[in-house]
C-alpha cells in the first residue's frame, strides 16, 4: 500500500482525496519509482480543484513532477537505486503522476537527478523552474544578452516567474518583475529584481503599440498581459510565452510583429525533447543560485496538498511548494 492524492469522477461528483492505494493499481510502465519529493504546481491545483479540465482520464493521481529512486525496472536504461527526476510528459493528466509515494512510468520520461541538486532541491525547481530556464534559453537563442536591455518577467512571485527572476539576475540582466501582490516586492528584490511593477499596468486592453522599453520578456499570464507586453517591446525584442494564468485568449494586433520585428517564442515544457531537458537542467545547475532557491521554497506534506491547492488557485502562494511524500 502507498499514500496518494487521487482524483475521481464517476456516478458521484468530481472529487480529490488523500488515500491509501494498493500497488497493484499502478498504471502500466517499465519503471517503478519510490517518490521522495514532488511539487504542487498551478496545473496540479487546477486538476485537484477541478477548476479546469486538466485531467484526461479517471481515476487520476495528479502531480506533474517527481524526484526519487528507481525501485523496480524492466528497462536497461534505468537501474534499481538510480536517482531520477520526471517533469511533464502528461503525468498527472493522462498517466498517474507524482503526488504519491510510488509512481510507475516509462523509462524514457526520466532523467538522472543532476549532481548539483538534492531530490528536494530538484523539486524546488520542478517543472516551473525548468520551464523558466527553457524561457531564458529561448531569449538567448534569439540573441538577447545582458547588454541588449531590460527584461520583463510577469507573474514574478509565482513558480516560473520567481526562478526566472533569480536566473536572469545571476546572468547579469536588469530585471523588472510584475506582480499583483505589493507585499512581495522585497522578496522579488532579494531574488534579484531591479524594479517591481504592478500587474494592473498590463492587465487592461491596451493600444496596438506602446512605448518601446523591453528587450526581452518572459510571460506566464497570456491574454491582455501578453498583448501589452508585446506592444511595449523594443525593436526586435523577444517574448518567451509559457503560461495562461490570465486566459487562453490573445486579443492582439500584428503591429508589434510587423512594425518592430518582435518575436513571440512559445515555450512548452510538457513534451520538450530529452536533449533540451538535459540542457535546461545543466544550465540550472550552472546559473541558479541555490541560496536563492531556498528563499522561494516552502515544504509541505502530501497530506496538506488538498488544502494548499485552493490557496494556489487563489494566488496566495509565493514561489514553490515542495511536497514531502512521507508525511
Amino acid at each position: 500500500m502507498f499514500k496518494a492524492i487521487l482524483i475521481e469522477r464517476d456516478e458521484r461528483p468530481y472529487r480529490a482525496g488523500f488515500t491509501a492505494l494498493n500497488e497493484a493499481r499502478l498504471p502500466a510502465g517499465d519503471v517503478t519509482v519510490r517518490v521522495d519529493y514532488s511539487t504542487l504546481n498551478y496545473k496540479d491545483a487546477l486538476a485537484i480543484t477541478g477548476k479546469a479540465p486538466v485531467v484526461r482520464q479517471f481515476p487520476m493521481v495528479p502531480g506533474i513532477d517527481l524526484a526519487g529512486s528507481v525501485q523496480e525496472s524492466e528497462n536497461p536504461s534505468c537501474r534499481v537505486g538510480d536517482r531520477v527526476v520526471l517533469n511533464g510528459w502528461g503525468v498527472g493528466e493522462q498517466h498517474w503522476g507524482g503526488l504519491a509515494q510510488l509512481a510507475r512510468v516509462k523509462a524514457e520520461w526520466l532523467i538522472p537527478l543532476p549532481a548539483e541538486f538534492t531530490a528536494r532541491q530538484s523539486m524546488a525547481i520542478g517543472t516551473a523552474g525548468y520551464t523558466a530556464m527553457l524561457c531564458v534559453i529561448a531569449l538567448e537563442r534569439h540573441g538577447i544578452a545582458p547588454d541588449s536591455g531590460e527584461i520583463l518577467v510577469t507573474g514574478a512571485a509565482g513558480g516560473v516567474g520567481s526562478v526566472a527572476v533569480a536566473v536572469l539576475a545571476k546572468l547579469g540582466f536588469r530585471v523588472a518583475a510584475v506582480t499583483g501582490r505589493a507585499a512581495e516586492a522585497e522578496f522579488l528584490k532579494r531574488l534579484g529584481a531591479a524594479e517591481v511593477l504592478d500587474r494592473a499596468l498590463f492587465a487592461s486592453p491596451g493600444k496596438p503599440l506602446g512605448k518601446e522599453r523591453w528587450a526581452g520578456a518572459i510571460d506566464v499570464v497570456g491574454s491582455h498581459t501578453l498583448v501589452n507586453v508585446c506592444a511595449s517591446m523594443r525593436y526586435r525584442g523577444v517574448v518567451a510565452a509559457c503560461g495562461l494564468a490570465g486566459g487562453l485568449d490573445f486579443p492582439a494586433t500584428v503591429a508589434p510583429f510587423i512594425l518592430r520585428g518582435v518575436t513571440l517564442a512559445g515555450v512548452d515544457s510538457v513534451m520538450c525533447p530529452r536533449v533540451d531537458r538535459l540542457e535546461a537542467w545543466r544550465r540550472l545547475g550552472q546559473d541558479l543560485d541555490v541560496a536563492k532557491l531556498e528563499l522561494l521554497t516552502e515544504e509541505i506534506g502530501l497530506s496538506q496538498v488538498l488544502d494548499r491547492a485552493t490557496e494556489l488557485i487563489e494566488g496566495r502562494i509565493r514561489g514553490r511548494l515542495v511536497v514531502d511524500t512521507r508525511r
